[in-house]
């Protein structure tokens, strides 16, 4: 059985590692996600932070951080990285980890979110491509955004700057 709960403080070095070993073989990887969740962190910058468990083991992080639009929509956010240990991949825990986060935002009252990723996996979340909405130097169709509003923004989509981490560890 799944369990979805926030992080707590002392889960910081395991939701680390299972970010690294989930990225790992990952060809479309930049494998610099656990530094950006590390960066975000140090930032103050993460909206919303959940682990999955199954027994008493985290073996997934989902992550969420506000987004600037160049229209100066408010309230936008990113998702991801979504991150699942790969012995635990194709198990539902990825999904759990999504929906769940996707309530807790809409619930917090957020216009939206966006997302780069699989766009055939994100579209069962409701994400789709918005034409007019764009991150600059990703393909198009990968690009997608769920909306809570009746507002759909146009422009340009900013991650954090943690997100331009190249990685290194340096103490808290």
């Amino acid at each position: 059985m799944i369990k979805i709960r926030s992080e707590m403080f002392v889960d910081g070095l395991v939701i680390h590692d299972v970010i690294e070993a989930a990225f790992k073989r990952a060809p479309h990887s930049s494998h610099t996600e656990h530094w950006i969740i590390r960066a975000l962190k140090r930032a103050d910058a993460l909206a919303i932070s959940l682990v999955a468990e199954i027994g008493h083991r985290i073996v997934g992080h989902v992550a969420i951080s506000a987004v600037s639009i160049t229209d100066g929509s408010d309230g936008w956010f990113g998702l991801g990285p979504v991150s699942v240990l790969p012995d635990y991949q194709r198990q539902g825990v990825g999904s759990e980890l999504v929906e769940r986060v996707l309530l807790v935002l809409e619930s917090r009252g957020a216009s939206g979110c966006v997302v780069l990723g699989d766009p055939g996996y994100y579209a069962r979340f409701g994400f789709n491509v918005v034409p007019n909405l764009v991150f600059p130097g990703a393909p198009a169709e990968y690009f997608q955004a769920l909306s809570y509003t009746d507002e759909m923004p146009q422009g340009e989509v900013a991650y954090h700057e943690a997100f331009n981490t190249k990685g290194c560890w340096t103490p808290s």
